[in-house]
């Protein structure tokens, strides 16, 4: 399986596949508006300015797990990542990342994330994960990873080179 297998709702509720995401690079990232994180919105948008016209994405899915950071509705929290960080990335809507209602997709991503980066569970806001244009989790970054130490690795994937 790969992530072109899962569908998401897209907070404008709309179910989207990722296979429509297909040969593309991706950054999946677990966001929440009112953690001490947030501001990484901002190296997110960066990383997806720079590279969306070489096949890659940043996809944001809101969620409430962490102490409660992500209460607002979807289009509250629409609304708040493009007023401060003027995102423009696709984000999608609020999920669960694990425990018995984690979205199927944060399930793959957890047990598809290559050894030594996998962590067995999503620790916190932000943890990331890159996908290789077939569709396979190359990585698993820590939450407090700040987005741009994640460029170089990007940067190679994107060139069709392998990361450790």
């Amino acid at each position: 399986m790969s992530v072109y297998d899962y569908s998401a709702a897209t907070i404008d509720k709309q179910e989207k596949s990722l296979a429509d995401y297909q040969g593309k690079v991706l950054l999946i990232v677990n966001t929440a508006s009112g953690c001490g994180l947030t501001p990484q919105y901002e190296g997110l948008q960066k990383l997806y300015d720079t590279y969306k016209d070489s096949g890659f994405e940043v996809l944001g899915f809101p969620c409430n797990q962490f102490m409660g950071q992500e209460p607002g509705t979807e289009e509250e929290i629409k609304d708040f990542c493009q007023v401060n960080y003027s995102v423009s990335f696709p984000l999608f809507s609020k999920v669960d990342v694990k425990g018995d209602n984690a979205h199927p997709l944060y399930r793959h991503l957890v047990e598809a994330a290559p050894e030594p980066s996998r962590t067995g569970d999503i620790e916190w806001n932000f943890a990331k994960f890159l996908v290789d244009g077939s569709g396979n989790v190359v990585k698993q970054y820590p939450s407090r990873l700040d987005p741009a130490e994640i460029e170089a690795d990007i940067q190679k994937v994107l060139a069709g080179e392998s990361i450790s």
